[in-house]
């Protein structure tokens, strides 16, 4: 569902990627793990065409996304460290013109508003500026939204930021069922003990390069079952970088 090649992506010296190989598959719940600046963000930009690529390819369900950036992201949720939102508008305003956004048939919305309001605690926001809200409760709302398109992919980055126990639980559930209906999730995340709970497999980056994939299981077996902690501070120690030639 996921096909990246040979990405690589420089700003003017700095090499953000160099030569990143990844496949994930339908159904899969990927964890991409790294230092701060490792690329991960990076990645995840590109995939949704935010970012152009330097050189490589980055494909979504067979497609290259430079060639049907629109297309493609009709089939994307996406979901930044640190959502942009329109403050002016309501919590129910800024549903619907999420739904409109992607063609969701009215009904569909008024539908799914109802169940994703209840589902995240919005109902009583309803009529509350999003400017408003807490930053939970703004997390919670752009997870109601991008569900609202029922996504294929799903590209999150530290989703479990400022979340309180009870949501973090919520949402875990959610992307499980996701991937057991056949969607495809790749997630960033800097809590290795969320990697180790609901990832499929894992991807550790650093400086723009992977380092390491699999399953936790295989991880460890590779790295003499050391703990996926041991194994990240092991592949991620800043002992030097890399030089990109697209």
């Amino acid at each position: 569902m996921i096909e990246i090649s040979n990405l690589c992506k420089t700003y003017g010296s700095l090499t953000a990627l160099h030569n990143l190989n990844l496949s994930i598959r339908p159904g899969e719940l990927f964890c991409f793990l790294g230092p701060n600046g490792a690329g991960k963000t990076t990645t995840i930009k590109i995939l949704t065409g935010l970012v152009r690529a330097s050189s490589g390819t980055a494909m979504i369900n067979g497609t290259d996304i430079q060639s049907d950036p629109v297309g493609i992201k009709r089939q994307i949720g996406y979901i930044p460290d640190t959502p942009y939102m329109y403050e002016r508008l309501t919590v129910t305003e800024f549903f619907l013109f999420y739904g409109e956004l992607f063609d969701v048939p009215t009904d569909r919305i008024a539908t799914e508003m109802d169940i994703n309001f209840t589902r995240f605690g919005l109902q009583e926001h309803r009529h509350a500026l999003v400017k408003e809200l807490s930053h939970g409760l703004r997390q919670r709302l752009i997870y109601a939204t991008t569900f609202l398109h029922n996504p294929r992919i799903m590209l999150i980055d530290e989703p479990f930021v400022g979340l309180d126990p009870y949501t973090i639980r919520l949402i875990k559930d959610l992307l499980r069922a996701h991937t057991r209906h056949g969607g495809t999730i790749l997630l960033t995340t800097h809590i290795l003990a969320i990697a180790e709970d609901i990832a499929d497999r894992i991807g550790i980056i650093n400086r723009g390069e992977m380092v390491a994939v699999g399953t936790l299981a295989e991880l460890q077996q590779q790295h003499s079952g050391k703990s996926l902690e041991d194994i990240f501070l092991n592949l991620t120690r800043p002992d030097g970088g890399t030089t990109c030639h697209p």
